[in-house]
């Protein structure tokens, strides 16, 4: 599985160079922060397409629909993520299913508001 170049980012950690992507609009479950964004790192170097991190933040997708407010992934957050997975044993010069990191430690879920935090009425969905 290999990331598709439009819409990628390089960034170089640690001396190697990789491309990670955001998907641009939020999927459903992130669009009413239900779940965190992810996104998704892999080796740039081209030579052949090797196993792809995908990392699930702790922070609300940019783009969600419930006007949360979302703290962006910068590229401290992108490399620190390539860092914690490389620890955790991930090769990204390895073919493979897609490697797993999950920082979604202390994510709040707005599932148990109306909308945004506690909707235009301030109650609690229930």
């Amino acid at each position: 599985m290999a990331l598709n170049k439009k819409g990628s980012r390089r960034i170089t950690v640690d001396g190697t160079e990789y491309r990670w992507r955001i998907r641009r609009k939020p999927s459903y479950m992130q669009g009413l922060c239900w779940t965190p964004v992810t996104y998704a790192v892999e080796r740039a170097d081209g030579s052949r397409p090797g196993t792809v991190l995908i990392v699930t933040s702790g922070q609300a997708h940019p783009d969600n629909w419930v006007g949360v407010e979302a703290e962006p992934i910068r590229p401290v957050h992108i490399a620190a993520g390539i860092r914690d997975a490389r620890d955790e044993g991930w090769d990204p010069t390895r073919d493979g299913s897609p490697f797993r990191l999950d920082r979604s430690a202390g994510f709040f879920s707005q599932s148990c508001y109306e909308a945004g935090e506690g909707g235009a009425s301030g109650t609690m969905a229930g």
